[in-house]
């Protein structure tokens, strides 16, 4: 199965919703690196690391497959 097939087919539900956790993950973590007002390093930083786990959560439950969906495509 290529790259676009397995993005193209359904996910399992509870990777939806893993999904979901990481887009909004990934929107306070770009919404604290964003902020117009000066925030202490720390809270960057962390922000940072937040912004970043939510992309790769995201990415990662986007690419699972069911088995089936596997099998069926080969």
């Amino acid at each position: 199965m290529n790259i676009i097939k397995r993005v193209k087919s359904p996910s399992p539900k509870f990777f939806k919703v893993l999904r979901n956790i990481g887009l909004v993950l990934a929107a306070v973590g770009g919404t604290i690196l964003a902020a117009p007002v000066a925030l202490p390093v720390a809270i960057t930083t962390i922000g940072g690391y937040v912004a970043v786990a939510g992309g790769i959560i995201s990415a990662i439950s986007q690419l699972t497959t069911t088995k089936e969906d596997v099998i069926t495509t080969q």
